[in-house]
């Protein structure tokens, strides 16, 4: 009795044993020689550079906040006395930016479909097969093209009113500032008796010329009207 316990003992650890491994390798499939490639979808978004918004190329990080960034994006940023990083913001030390080796190496190890072809290209050299693929290019020169302003050829209306102008209350002119409106007074209207013309005379002696006494009762009964002026 004892020895059929022990085998039956013996038997049961040995297939114990047995389906260890096999669990083992059921719950990591990816590792070993055969672990499946990484999913082409979303990898090109993951290495992309957070300026061009481009797969890296020759990708620097930064040894404070470990951001990467292509080495000719970065450039910029390594020019000024106190350098932020482009991405948090957090300043850096110009010397601690080294090469990213690491980057360099998933990037070569990675494929990832060609947004034109579809044909699955290493991330290393998806930048040289995207500047050679005719269909990138094709959907390039359909995009809408950016078209700068220039300068127009229609005359601009000169009587269109706004709230920095003024009219002369002598004779309608429209479209003159503060300044222009004094003068205007001043070079059309000097001799005429209306008394309009006699308060912006004092205003513009008051503000621009300081000809007229600024204690004088004329000047002092426009005390408001030279305030709005200045």
């Amino acid at each position: 009795m004892m020895a059929m316990f022990r085998s039956f003992v013996s038997a049961s650890t040995q297939l114990r044993q047995q389906q260890q491994p096999q669990q083992q390798q059921q719950q990591q499939p990816g590792s070993g020689a055969g672990s499946p490639a990484a999913p082409a979808e979303g990898i090109e978004s993951q290495f992309s550079c957070p300026i061009c918004l481009e797969v890296y190329h020759k990708p620097v990080s930064i040894a404070s906040c470990a951001h990467t960034f292509c080495g000719e994006c970065l450039q910029p940023c390594l020019q000024v006395t106190s350098p932020l990083c482009p991405l948090c913001r957090v300043p850096f030390d110009p010397k601690k930016v080294e090469r990213s080796s690491s980057v360099e190496k998933q990037l070569a190890s990675y494929k990832a479909p060609c947004r034109g072809c579809s044909k699955k290209v290493a991330l290393a050299k998806m930048r040289s097969h995207i500047a050679s693929c005719s269909k990138v290019q094709e959907q390039i020169a359909n995009c809408p093209k950016f078209v700068p302003v220039v300068p127009t050829s229609q005359p601009i209306p000169s009587n269109i009113p706004n709230r920095s102008t003024f009219v002369c209350p002598f004779c309608g002119a429209r479209n003159l500032d503060q300044q222009e409106l004094v003068k205007h007074c001043m070079d059309n209207h000097r001799n005429d008796p209306n008394k309009v013309v006699r308060d912006y005379s004092l205003i513009y002696q008051v503000i621009y010329t300081n000809s007229a006494d600024p204690e004088s009762p004329d000047v002092l009964s426009l005390g408001p009207r030279i305030s709005f002026f200045r």
